[in-house]
């Protein structure tokens, strides 16, 4: 009988060990987002301000590289920087300049915060892969490896966010003049859809993902070798407190924009002219108002390049470089000095260049 019992309190009392452990488990289960979830959106949320802040700064140079790229050779409205910027602001006034900021940072947001987020992951899976491979547990991110993250990133990003790249490009092109007029992003996006299929979307999506790859993998491992070789060397004496100033980051970004988008504006051109076709309304900029030859349709990357090239010259695969140049440069000096000093005020730990 006692026997009997002991039995049956030590039953209980593992029955009650059992769900104190469970409601332990449950506890353990239910708690605030990890220091990595909370990193993660830090992260996210810095890339998206950067990128925000960058392409309003230099909207009007976004506009009018567009335009110049876009519009018909044998109806010319756009003739330089200086001449397209002061046509805008005497045609359609200050609301002009900034003619599709709007859809460009729903666009730029997204797309910078992936952006920056993947190049930080994939430059740690890469840099693991390294010293796996090297049995070298300190080594770092050469040059190429750099190249190599930033590619992949480029790709991630614009690939998640091109329809509104698309979308975009057709808004800012657009004038009061135009037979169509897009009202917003929305209807941008329903009337594309509607008219042209789904695949209208991502024309020029092939040109955009090969021209990403040198771009964006030159901005990252340029920016970021400049400044591990100023912090290493220090030839004039840029360094203080193992940190380097606001100038000079803003210095390294532009000297990354200016190479990265020297390398792969041909193809920026190309993008854009493969968006423009099937556009049955499509602006007065491109038409030529109607009063000349209509623009090209193209049946593919490789077609746009050669029509490009035999109508209009080499020389067309640079049309809009100048404003485009000197929009990259602060462009992108901007974004990445803005990530980083985004990241500092939110105390994000890990740096791009882990």
């Amino acid at each position: 009988m006692a026997s009997e019992d002991v039995k049956t309190s030590e039953s209980a009392v593992s029955t009650i060990v059992n769900f104190a452990e469970e409601a332990k488990l449950a506890r353990e289960g239910v708690k605030a987002p990890g220091p990595a979830l909370l990193s993660i959106c830090k992260s996210l949320v810095a890339g998206g301000v950067a990128g925000g802040v960058s392409r309003t700064a230099v909207a009007p140079l976004e506009r009018l590289k567009i335009l110049l790229q876009v519009q018909n050779p044998h109806s010319i409205k756009y003739n330089g920087t200086i001449q397209g910027l002061k046509y805008i602001w005497r045609t359609e006034g200050l609301r002009g300049m900034f003619k599709g900021n709007g859809t460009n940072c729903a666009r730029i947001v997204p797309n910078s915060a992936v952006k920056f987020f993947s190049y930080e992951e994939a430059s740690k899976r890469i840099l693991w892969f390294y010293r796996q491979q090297t049995g070298n547990d300190d080594a770092q991110l050469t040059p190429l490896l750099r190249l190599g993250a930033g590619a992949c990133a480029g790709i991630i990003a614009m690939s998640a966010t091109y329809p509104m790249d698309m979308v975009r490009g057709r808004l800012t092109v657009q004038t009061d003049k135009s037979p169509r007029q897009y009202r917003g992003i929305a209807h941008a996006l329903s009337t594309v859809l509607k008219e042209e299929g789904p695949r209208a979307l991502y024309k020029g999506w092939l040109p955009s993902v090969i021209g990403v790859i040198p771009y964006v993998g030159l901005n990252f491992s340029v920016y970021e070798s400049l400044k591990d070789w100023l912090l290493k060397t220090n030839p004039f004496g840029l360094v203080e407190d193992n940190e380097l100033g606001v100038t000079t980051r803003l210095a390294c970004g532009a000297a990354a924009g200016t190479v990265g988008q020297t390398v792969a504006y041909p193809l920026d051109v190309i993008r854009r002219r493969m968006q423009m076709v099937g556009w049955k309304d499509a602006a007065s900029v491109v038409t030529g108002d109607g009063r000349s030859k209509a623009p090209h349709e193209y049946s593919g990357m490789v077609d746009a390049f050669r029509k490009t090239v035999r109508h209009e010259g080499f020389g067309a695969l640079y049309k809009g470089l100048v404003p485009n140049s000197v929009k990259v440069v602060p462009s992108i000096a901007i974004a990445f000095v803005t990530y980083e000093m985004v990241k500092d005020v939110l105390g994000v730990e890990m740096r791009i260049s882990d």
